[in-house]
């Protein structure tokens, strides 16, 4: 029995998940299975959710099977599909496989893999120990590209033409100070991905990705409080983005609607990489404006 829906101080909570207006149809994934990393909490949560909504049968996966399995429980009582739930690390090749093996052997494959599963923390660069800086390029990207070559290989193998793959990374074209780690990783990613849809794009795999902005989520809850105020104005919206603008960015890519989409990376920032301060360890004396002197 799951304990009764709360309203978090970061997003929505999952009653409002389940009612999060959509422009996509109901029965728009009725057949297919995605996969879904990072999906017990924030905007993998959110990705889920909507999948779930549009039809689609779900494989959830993260480090936290409390959380996971509270995610199933209610996303089966919003569809009425099966959902598999394998808690596992992106970061093991061998618990990727074993992630794999199992999708395979329960639903004959997958159509969709939405990574999602990632790790970060807001520290100036100058600070980051050896341990923090491995762990999050062993997540972000050498996690992602397990799963990425773990999925291509089996849809190879089965002859399936039509798989897609969505990575979540970050608006990174103009850096990341204070995430020098993250902006590191993903950068990575997005040119990983532009790589991997020319080289498979032989074989009908479609690989894109979004460079996420500010999303208000409970990845907020992981900021010191003097810092977030900061993260809905780092940009000339002068707002955060919510979970369901990532999720609907999702289908679109991954839905009939991205069909001719591949190599790709929508920023979803709110015009992040235009305009704006995007300080999540706060900023530096250096750049802040001068104190007007006194008269």
């Amino acid at each position: 029995m799951t304990a009764p829906d709360s309203t978090p101080r970061f997003g929505p909570g999952d009653a409002a998940l389940a009612e999060l207006r959509t422009v996509y149809r109901n029965d728009l994934y009725a057949g297919k299975v995605a996969l879904v990393s990072g999906a017990g909490s924030g905007i993998g949560k959110a990705i889920a959710f909507l999948l779930a909504r549009l039809g689609a049968t779900l494989v959830v996966c993260g480090r936290k099977r409390d959380a996971l399995e509270d995610c199933a429980e209610k996303l089966r009582a919003l569809s009425g599909r099966e959902v598999m739930v394998h808690a596992m690390t992106i970061r093991d090749p061998g618990q990727v496989e074993g992630l794999l093996d199992a999708a395979w052997e329960r639903f004959g494959g997958i159509d969709v893999l939405v990574n999602n599963a990632g790790g970060q923390f807001a520290a100036h660069a100058m600070d980051f120990t050896d341990k923090g800086w491995n762990a999050v390029i062993d997540t972000n990207l050498n996690g992602t590209w397990y799963m990425m070559q773990g999925t291509a290989k089996r849809w190879v193998a089965q002859g399936k033409r039509d798989g897609s793959i969505v990575t979540i990374t970050a608006a990174v074209d103009r850096g990341l100070p204070g995430m020098a780690h993250t902006a590191a990783s993903r950068a990575g990613v997005i040119a990983l991905s532009k790589t991997l849809a020319v080289e498979w794009a032989e074989h009908g795999i479609r690989v894109n990705c979004i460079g996420a902005g500010a999303i208000e989520s409970n990845g907020f809850n992981n900021y010191k409080d003097e810092n977030v105020p900061g993260l809905f104005r780092t940009n000339p919206m002068h707002r955060a983005g919510d979970v369901q603008d990532v999720a609907e960015c999702v289908v679109y890519l991954t839905a009939p609607s991205g069909k001719y989409i591949t190599g790709e990376t929508i920023n979803l920032d709110g015009g992040m990489v235009l305009w704006g301060d995007f300080w999540p360890a706060g900023m530096p004396d250096y750049f802040k404006p001068p104190t007007p002197a006194s008269t």
